[in-house]
């Protein structure tokens, strides 16, 4: 491990924060993709954990590429372009499969411009927070690149083919405002608020049993592209496993505790 990430505990809930304020919290460092994917698979195997906060230390959440790395890529670095796939699915892309897989509800407390990989990064998450001081730009054209990190899949699914496209051909940044307009984030509050909000949301999710959120997100993610047969006999299956929990048993003790006692 590096020193990428800066993982704390408050109670149930993981804070994760990117902690390279001196590159802007750039992504495509092979270190910063390593401690991204060992952090979810380590949330995974947690079951303590019931939900995550990720942000940015300094004024942005994510710059993506590194530009200097970048700029030595277009320099043939990676070799025959026929090899250059490889760069991108054993570095960059494994994050969003990792975070696509995260069990725990996340939420993504964005804290200052979120562009390119980092603005996908953010789509990555469940749940979008933005302070005041948030951009976001799906910036890859304006490089003449494209988004190679799964982009082009999360942001139509954030915000719909129109306004994703509209962010992905212009490459222009959007304010956190017209984010909130848009639907690409939950809400906007102050950059003194935008933790304090981001918690507080997690730990009313984290209140709640940890087996049905974690089914619950499965449900959700599946849900996304899959018929409404599939998801009918999915949601049996997981309905069953919930039914058998303690968790359940106890939460309906409670309920029926509190009708009785009206």
């Amino acid at each position: 491990m590096s020193d990428f990430l800066r993982i704390e505990r408050d109670d149930a809930v993981a804070i994760v924060t990117m902690n390279r304020p001196e590159n802007r919290n750039a992504l495509t460092d092979e270190d910063a993709i390593g401690e991204l994917v060992a952090m979810c698979e380590a949330v995974n195997r947690d079951r303590s954990i019931r939900a995550l906060v990720l942000t940015g230390a300094g004024p942005a959440f994510s710059a993506g590429g590194n530009l200097k790395q970048i700029s030595q890529l277009g320099e043939g670095a990676l070799g025959e372009p026929a090899q250059s796939r490889y760069f991108y699915r054993d570095g960059i892309q494994r994050v969003p499969l990792a975070l696509c897989n995260l069990e725990v509800p996340t939420i993504a407390a964005v804290n200052g411009p979120a562009v390119g990989a980092g603005n996908d990064l953010a789509c990555m998450c469940d749940i979008r927070i933005a302070s005041e001081k948030a951009t976001f730009a799906e910036s890859f054209v304006k490089l003449g690149l494209i988004p190679g990190d799964g982009g082009a899949w999360l942001l139509q699914r954030a915000l719909g083919a129109s306004r994703a496209c509209e962010m992905a051909f212009t490459g222009e940044a959007i304010s956190a405002a017209q984010a909130l307009e848009w639907g690409l984030v939950s809400r906007v509050v102050t950059a003194e608020e935008l933790m304090p909000a981001a918690l507080d949301l997690a730990r009313r999710i984290a209140s709640n049993p940890g087996d049905a959120l974690r089914m619950t997100k499965r449900l959700m993610l599946e849900s996304r592209h899959a018929r409404l047969p599939d998801v009918l006999e999915l949601s049996a299956a997981l309905q069953a496993l919930a039914h058998n929990t303690q968790a359940h048993r106890d939460a309906l003790e409670v309920m029926l505790a509190r009708l009785g006692a009206r």
